[in-house]
């Protein structure tokens, strides 16, 4: 990570910084019969269930440096799962162990979240999968530190991310501070290999310390897209409508906004 904080800056008492980076990742596919469609709801289930999601959760804890205080997670019933993990900066202790009071107080400042929305389409045979993720941290840690692993957990067509630091700390002389480090565009902190394999576009409100960037993949290969089936097998006019309805739900959703035919 290129991050360049203050290193200089002399602060009165806690980094009372907030930094937020938040993802929406979509993977993308068509399930030809009702069969497949069953049958990649079941493959989401078991690759992102709370078990896996909870261990992605875990890594991205110790890459940003945070201390784990609770995790809470949850799968859904037919689709679907949820993790909420409590995290700090620093070590809550206590000689008998994690002192509840303290952790209290932890709660509205640091947290990782990930919710999960698997679908299919009934009529299209488009399938989508979702997944929400927040990282909130407070103090000189930063979730940017996990930007490149995160991408890289989950199955990602289409990632739309956003990057804030709120609220404001002081140095040792009063002055308030809005942030602790150097950011043009969260491009900046993704790897090489992911800079080359997505097509990106920055929204960035320099002002206000919002940095939005949403990707796609540059390369369109109809055999990555479906599942349960190969390209080679499909008539070739049924392989054109598919992969025009891929396109068109990959453009949709990367906008965010339906096409007008």
């Amino acid at each position: 990570m290129n991050s360049s904080h203050l290193s200089k800056l002399k602060l009165q008492g806690f980094n009372n910084l907030t930094k937020s980076l938040s993802f929406n990742i979509y993977d993308i596919c068509y399930a030809v019969t009702p069969e497949q469609r069953t049958a990649y709801i079941e493959y989401i289930n078991q690759c992102y269930n709370a078990d896996r999601l909870t261990s992605i959760l875990t890594e991205v804890a110790h890459i940003v440096g945070a201390n784990i205080l609770n995790i809470a997670r949850q799968d859904y019933d037919p689709q679907g799962a949820s993790v909420t993990m409590l995290i700090s900066e620093q070590p809550v202790l206590h000689p008998n162990g994690l002192h509840p009071e303290a952790v209290v107080g932890h709660l509205d400042k640091s947290h990782i979240t990930v919710h999960t929305y698997p679908e299919t389409h009934p009529h299209n045979g488009i399938a989508t999968f979702r997944a929400d993720i927040d990282v909130a941290t407070c103090g000189v840690i930063s979730p940017l530190k996990a930007l490149n692993y995160l991408i890289e957990s989950f199955e990602s067509d289409i990632v739309v991310t956003d990057y804030r630091v709120r609220g404001f700390t002081r140095d040792v002389k009063g002055k308030k501070h809005y942030i602790d480090h150097k950011i043009n565009s969260i491009q900046e902190y993704l790897s090489k290999t992911i800079r080359q394999r997505y097509e990106m576009l920055d929204v960035n409100v320099y002002q206000e310390n919002l940095f939005h960037t949403k990707m796609h993949l540059k390369v369109f290969d109809l055999d990555n897209y479906l599942f349960g089936e190969k390209a080679a097998n499909l008539p070739s006019k049924q392989r054109v409508r598919i992969e025009n309805q891929l396109q068109r739900e990959i453009q949709e959703l990367f906008h965010g906004r339906n096409l007008v035919d």
